[in-house]
């Protein structure tokens, strides 16, 4: 048996290519997931993650848009260091800044065992609904992309059991 999975879509659909994240996760959220594997679009409702992340998980995997410089579209997998989230929690009700939620998480005494990022390269974060082109494109790879890192997870974990 594996410990909890979060996988958590991020990110604002009314600008653009920052819909990413979100777009992922209701893809996602629609197929099949392998026991204690819960996908959620949080969209930028971030005090709402960091309080889901109090539950208690052993891995979260955040897929959000960024901007990196790599050719848009490009989808990667980031481990951030969270060794250093100093700094003020200042949670906005109506704003999603991945490293504010892991500071007030830090603040309300939850932690994170590990924390990947999932990321898809904007094009545009221009205000209107609905993905570029390359980052609609990106959408099916970064769904295989959570999913084989989940099953990653499950199978270390049912390899460490036995």
């Amino acid at each position: 048996m594996s410990g909890p999975v979060l996988v958590a879509g991020i990110g604002n659909i009314f600008l653009g290519d920052d819909g990413f994240g979100t777009e992922v996760a209701q893809r996602l959220a629609s197929r099949p997931q392998p026991d204690g594997v819960k996908v959620t679009d949080f969209g930028i409702r971030g005090l709402h993650l960091a309080l889901e992340l109090m539950e208690g998980y052993d891995l979260v995997v955040l897929i959000d848009a960024v901007r990196r410089g790599d050719p848009p579209g490009t989808v990667s997998v980031i481990e951030p260091d969270t060794s250093d989230l100093g700094g003020e929690a200042s949670p906005d009700a109506h704003d999603m800044d991945p490293v504010t939620v892991l500071r007030l998480l830090a603040d309300m005494g939850g932690e994170i065992d590990q924390l990947l990022l999932v990321a898809g390269e904007v094009a545009e974060t221009d205000e209107q609904i609905g993905l570029s082109a390359p980052m609609a494109a990106a959408v099916d790879e970064a769904v295989r992309v959570v999913e084989n890192l989940v099953a990653e997870h499950v199978s270390t974990l049912t390899v460490k059991e036995s």
